[in-house]
């Protein structure tokens, strides 16, 4: 029987130390819980999307391939410090794929070493075509600015997006008792109503049943070196597992329409990680240069060798 609902946020173990579902795990669950489609969105990576994309294909499950991605807030006052947000981008098509792929190795690569991964609106504005964006929740800095108190600079952030994407951006709802989330709800759902954007209900997990909350938080104490005891500390949401599709009707049974429109997300987006050999890096440049390169090693350690 369909479910109805499509989860859009999932995080696999390659979202490192916080993510702990097997990319694997990510399809047999969603085929368990009867979902036609799952997302992947780890953080600044696509390391999992082949195998997901693979497990997926044979679950009969539609992959959905996206990305967290760390995005530098546009338009910060002079000599205040660049803030990081995040979106949630996922490729409908193969342009939309390279675009991601394009845009997480730049978020490496192309950020100052001291700064964490991510891009400019600047960089991203050179890769939107097939791209769906959600506005990532209380991670996002549309939220952050409503619950900041600043809706005049939560207006032009939006705008910016709209200018990006178009009928491609979404505002994301979460319910999983965030103090951002809870405090920006409203300023969300009037901007959307507002604007004519579509909303969509996520749920974002990092793990698969409800049980295993108690491990996730004592992976996060591994992950920022403290102990389970401490008060002050980074703490496991008991909310991040997948729910199945009658809890998500439930929680957002006075907007039925971002949970349908979980579906229209997936319905947009039909492509799956191709599969490619792994691309090593050359030590001499070319084919032919590593094999010369081999000789000439391997001769010039036999010359030493015969020479003692």
């Amino acid at each position: 029987m369909p479910s109805g609902y499509v989860p859009l946020r999932v995080f696999s173990c390659y979202t490192m130390l916080d993510g702990a579902i097997d990319p694997k795990a990510i399809a047999k669950q969603a085929r368990a819980l009867g979902f036609p489609a799952a997302a992947l969105t780890d953080r600044n990576g696509l390391y999992a999307a082949m195998a997901y994309s693979d497990a997926a294909k044979k679950d009969g499950v539609q992959p959905i391939i996206g990305v967290m991605l760390g995005v530098g807030r546009p338009d910060m006052p002079d000599g205040v410090a660049t803030q990081f947000d995040w979106l949630a981008l996922y490729a409908q098509n193969m342009t939309g794929y390279d675009n991601l792929c394009a845009l997480v190795s730049m978020a490496h690569l192309d950020r100052p070493i001291e700064m964490p991964a991510h891009v400019d609106f600047a960089a991203l504005e050179r890769h939107t075509e097939g791209l769906i964006v959600l506005t990532a929740g209380g991670e996002g800095g549309l939220a952050r600015l409503f619950a900041e108190g600043q809706p005049d600079r939560a207006r032009a952030y939006l705008d910016r997006l709209q200018g990006l994407f178009g009928d491609r951006l979404y505002i994301e709802l979460s319910r999983r008792n965030d103090a951002i989330e809870t405090a920006a709800e409203a300023d969300l759902i009037d901007i959307a109503y507002d604007r004519n954007l579509p909303l969509v209900a996520t749920n974002p997990c990092c793990f698969t049943e409800s049980a295993f909350g108690d491990a996730h938080d004592a992976m996060l104490c591994i992950a920022h070196s403290t102990y389970v005891e401490t008060e002050d500390r980074i703490r496991s949401c008991p909310e991040a597992w997948m729910k199945p599709a009658p809890v998500m009707h439930e929680m957002f049974a006075d907007l039925p329409e971002a949970i349908a429109n979980t579906l229209v997300v997936a319905q947009r987006c039909a492509v799956m990680a191709p599969y490619r050999k792994p691309i090593l890096p050359s030590l001499a440049g070319d084919i032919e240069g590593e094999a010369k390169l081999l000789r000439d090693d391997a001769e010039a350690g036999l010359e030493a060798r015969l020479a003692r």
